[in-house]
């Protein structure tokens, strides 16, 4: 790979609160309150969303706005085999988690033989289908999306039939299903899960690195085996949702909870597996500054570990 490529995705369509379509916005204006020239250096890639459809009557209940989220994970799918293809390094800035689908598709778009392990930094498993969400809303489904599980041994909702053309579509994008297995898949502070998800991650054995854990054993111990666990897989995709980190420091994302990552423990994760060789791709999602009550922290601290991820990744291209 010859650099790293930004790519901003604001689409928000999968979130229940709006404001995360503007985190990339919000993160350029920490660059320029910090006076870093990070996006002079690295100008953005913008996909186009379909934000403005959030005013749409809500057709499919139990998965809302899918139909555009569809055309979402087409586009960045596309996006993200077009930077893989030119040797570029894709780090992904997305409004909400849902996106995380599209990147996946992508990915696999990219490498169809190769075997992609994913490692998840979020207080949620995001692997609820339209047969399980309580809420409909999508930015909990893209792991369910790319495992291709319904977990139907769970179904609380009857989705209609429109909404299951699309859920079968939007989990075959690329042609390729599923695009990730569990034994590829890692989680890393998640620690907010319905029934229907501690279902999944205990009948597949799911690692989960919880954060008490981790301050026990220390994050080099869990990065080293994470990605020990993954050294099967050809590539490795880390997406890091900022819920991810303690609800005292997360106040500008749309789903904080308690007992999160510290911000060191965030830069030190996210700098480890950025050195990794087998790390293709990197995301960084949900700010929202709508609801950040401390000016632009939540953006401020994005910034900081975009900068630190990229100059690990830049020192090994």
């Amino acid at each position: 790979m010859s650099a790293v490529r930004v790519i901003s995705v604001n689409s928000e369509l999968g979130a229940g609160t709006r404001g995360s379509g503007l985190g990339f916005d919000a993160i350029r204006v920490a660059a320029w309150t910090k006076g870093s020239r990070y996006f002079k250096n690295h100008p953005p890639t913008i996909i186009p969303s379909n934000n403005d459809e959030v005013l749409d009557d809500i057709e499919t209940a139990y998965a809302v706005k899918i139909h555009y989220i569809v055309e979402m994970y087409k586009r960045i799918a596309e996006t993200v085999v077009d930077t893989l293809k030119a040797g570029n390094f894709p780090i992904l800035i997305s409004g909400d988690h849902s996106n995380a689908g599209g990147t996946i598709a992508g990915l696999r778009m990219a490498y169809p033989e190769e075997k992609l392990g994913v490692i998840w930094i979020d207080a949620h498993a995001d692997i609820h289908s339209p047969y399980t969400t309580p809420s409909g809303n999508l930015h909990g489904m893209p792991l369910a999306a790319s495992t291709g599980l319904d977990n139907k041994v769970c179904q609380i909702n009857q989705p209609e039939e429109n909404t299951i053309a699309a859920w079968e579509e939007l989990k075959n994008i690329g042609g390729i299903q599923p695009k990730v297995g569990f034994k590829d898949l890692i989680f890393i502070a998640v620690r907010d899960l319905e029934k229907a998800e501690r279902f999944i991650l205990k009948q597949n054995k799911v690692k989960n690195y919880t954060v008490q854990k981790m301050r026990e054993t220390g994050t080099s111990f869990v990065v080293e085996d994470a990605l020990k666990r993954l050294e099967h897989c050809d590539r490795i995709y880390v997406s890091f949702d900022v819920d991810s980190m303690d609800a005292n420091i997360s106040r500008g994302t749309g789903t904080p909870v308690k007992s999160g990552l510290y911000e060191s423990e965030a830069f030190q994760l996210m700098s480890a597996f950025a050195k990794h060789p087998k790390v293709c791709c990197m995301e960084l999602t949900e700010i929202n500054p709508t609801l950040d009550n401390k000016k632009n922290l939540m953006a401020e601290i994005a910034l900081e570990i975009l900068e630190k991820v990229t100059l690990e990744i830049e020192n090994r291209l």
